[in-house]
This record gives structure tokens, C-alpha cells and sequence, in this order.
């Protein structure tokens, strides 16, 4: 090998900086500072200038760059070792929510352990399902075979229709999406693809029969908000009025007549996105919106560069669900898509989900330590 070969060599096997000894990818973990800084400045409007709730969040989010860090610092090698046990873990805690979980409003989504804070074992789903689907095809042949595919749907499947039970339909459809993403990425062909999609649709009708009232009262909702606009239609019709009102550069900060005088439900959590567009107005959901366009981007670029088939699977699946996160949530607020109480990521006021998504790109950081073998 030359000269020249092995510096860069050496050069590659160096680690550039403090932030790369830390196992962390410096862009995308300033793009997440960005989301974040943006999120608390909104926070403080859609909450009404709660200050306890922007430090609440605050101090919520802290953890989940320590929990981020904490990951990043773990090799691949553990992760993958650790992870049957963590979803089989995942399942029991799923299981212990329908038979002595707390919840409100009809839906039993929490555990209560003594000594500890409230939390949603459902949000964990969103990652161990993802890192237990991507173990099992990476242990196989690719492109997946169609009996690899049925066991990861199956993995896919059963935290689905747990946390369907308690009820919640959209943990449940970003816990699928996830899982399914990873099946994908695996290079399902696409015949067996169109199958399962013609499939589903013959579903829907036995969807529909399985689903609550009130889950296909947001259906109708979606469909016809005007047909109840002092009920279940009046979220969305203030959402709606919220984005208009707000023009190309809105009204201005904490000048939002919907959040300010409490027209607008869920405004510090689902909604805040509305609070966002009739304030800052097109400009600033723009802003946020490039701030998620450039993490996306980054976590593709960083799953095309894992080594390990694993890895690329994992860090491609991850980062489309954020995806899925983002484009659900403003699909709702903009009446594009049924209510279906997805957050803005990292931006709508809530503990246990902000901290998962940053533990899930601490394991997109995660797989780049597995690093390609270079011959010369």
C-alpha cells in the first residue's frame, strides 16, 4: 500500500473531533438543537407563557440528549445483543398497561411505578420494534425472503394490537410504519408489496367495524368537519382558521388570537403547529419545516453509510418514521388527514416522546461505529 493510501488510511481511522470521540454526527445533532431551540420558542406561546411547562419541556428534552449520548457511546455489538430482551421487556410492560395501567379520557395508555414518573410504554415500541424487526432480516439473506418477512411482520403485529387495545391508533400506526419500514428497506419485492396493499384494502371494512366511536367519529370528522362545528369538527375548523389567519409572516409572536384566547384545543401539544403558522405565518412554518427537511436528509445519508446490513436497515427505518411523524401531524392540522393525536416531533410539549425520538437518533449515530474495511 502507498504512502499516500495509508495517511488517508489513518487520516480516516482519526477521530476529527470531541464531538466524534462522543460517537455523535455533528450536523444532525445540530439540526435536533435547532428543532428543539424552535419548539420552546413556540412552546411558550401555545402554552400561554407557562413557564413551568417550557422548563417541564426544557428539562425533558435535556434528557433525551442524555439519553442520545448515553446510546452513542454503546457499541453496535451490545445494542444488537441487548435487544430480544428489551422487546420482550417492551411486550410485558404492554401487557401490564391493559391490566393495571392509568389513563384518562377513556383510553389506558400509562404505568405508574412507585418512586417513578409517569410514563408510556408505547413510546418504546417505536424503537425496539424497529431494532428487534432489523436483528431478525439482518440474520437472514437478502432480499428478504417471503417466511423472513411473515416472522418480522409478526414481531411488527403483536405491540401493534396491544397498544390498538388501550386504545391509541396513532402509537399504533408509527409503531407499524416503523417495523414496516425495516421490511422494506429489506428489498421486499414488489409484487408481494402490491399484494399486501390490495390486501389491506380489502381490510378496511373489518378496520372499520374493529375501530371505536369516537376513532370513527375523526373519520367522519375529517370527511365533513362542518357537519358538527361545536363538537368533534371544532379542533380542526380553529386549526384550519388558525393557519389562514396567519398569512405569509403572521400576526406575530404571542399575538395568535386562537392560542392566546383558548379557541384552539391542544394547543401546547398536537396543534402547535397551528399556534406556529397563524404567528410566524408561512415563513416561519417554512423554517421549521427546512429544519426537518435537513434532518431527515442527514439520518438517509447516515443509514446509507452503515457498514452493517443491520445498521442500514435500522438507521433507514428510523428516519422515515420521523418522517412519517412529521407528515402526519401536519396532514391533521391542516385537515388533510383525520385526528389522529400524533405530536409535531420535538416540538409539541410531551416527555415520553421526545425522549424516544432522540433515542432514536442516538441509534442512527449509533451505527455508524461499525465502519467499512478499507483495502488498498
Amino acid at each position: 500500500m502507498s504512502d499516500y493510501a495509508a495517511s488517508g488510511v489513518e487520516g480516516y481511522r482519526r477521530a476529527p473531533g470531541m464531538l466524534a470521540r462522543a460517537g455523535l454526527d455533528g450536523p444532525l445533532l445540530l439540526g435536533l438543537l435547532g428543532i428543539c431551540a424552535f419548539g420552546l420558542y413556540v412552546l411558550y406561546s401555545a402554552s400561554g407563557q407557562d413557564m413551568d411547562r417550557v422548563h417541564s419541556q426544557a428539562i425533558r428534552l435535556g434528557a433525551g440528549f442524555g439519553a442520545m449520548l448515553l446510546v452513542t457511546w454503546v457499541r453496535p455489538h451490545w445494542i444488537r445483543l441487548l435487544t430480544p430482551l428489551g422487546y420482550a421487556a417492551g411486550i410485558l410492560l404492554l401487557v401490564a398497561v391493559l391490566v393495571a395501567g392509568t389513563g384518562a379520557k377513556g383510553a389506558q395508555r400509562w404505568l405508574d411505578f412507585p418512586g417513578l414518573p409517569r410514563f408510556q410504554p408505547s413510546e418504546l415500541l417505536k424503537v425496539l420494534v424497529p431494532l428487534m424487526v432489523a436483528l431478525w432480516i439482518s440474520r437472514h439473506r437478502l432480499p428478504v425472503s417471503i417466511p423472513t418477512a411473515l416472522v418480522a411482520l409478526a414481531l411488527v403485529v403483536i405491540p401493534v394490537v396491544l397498544v390498538a387495545r388501550q386504545p391509541d391508533l396513532g402509537t399504533s400506526l408509527l409503531i407499524a410504519a416503523s417495523g414496516i419500514f425495516v421490511i422494506l428497506l429489506a428489498g421486499l419485492k414488489w409484487r408481494w408489496i402490491a399484494a399486501a396493499g390490495a390486501l389491506s384494502a380489502v381490510a378496511l371494512p373489518v378496520l372499520w367495524m374493529g375501530m371505536r366511536d369516537y376513532q370513527r367519529q375523526r373519520v367522519m370528522t375529517f370527511l365533513d368537519p362542518e357537519s358538527d362545528p361545536l363538537g368533534t369538527g371544532w379542533n380542526i375548523i380553529q386549526s384550519k382558521t388558525a393557519i389562514g389567519a396567519g398569512g405569509l409572516s403572521g400576526k406575530g409572536w404571542l399575538m395568535g388570537s386562537q392560542a392566546q384566547l383558548d379557541f384552539l384545543p391542544e394547543s401546547h401539544t398536537d396543534f402547535i403547529l397551528a399556534v406556529l403558522a397563524e404567528e410566524l405565518g408561512l415563513v416561519g412554518v417554512l423554517v421549521l419545516m427546512s429544519l426537518y427537511l435537513f434532518v431527515i436528509a442527514r439520518g438517509l445519508w447516515l443509514a446509507s453509510m452503515a457498514h452493517e446490513t443491520w445498521g442500514r436497515l435500522l438507521a433507514g427505518a428510523l428516519t422515515l418514521t420521523f418522517f412519517v411523524y412529521v407528515f402526519v401531524n401536519i396532514g391533521m392540522v391542516s385537515g388533510l388527514l383525520p385526528v389522529v393525536g400524533v405530536p409535531l416531533p420535538l416540538v409539541s410539549y410531551g416527555g415520553t416522546s421526545a425522549i424516544t425520538l432522540l433515542l432514536s437518533f442516538g441509534l442512527i449515530m449509533a451505527t455508524q461505529k461499525e465502519k467499512r474495511v478499507v483495502s488498498l
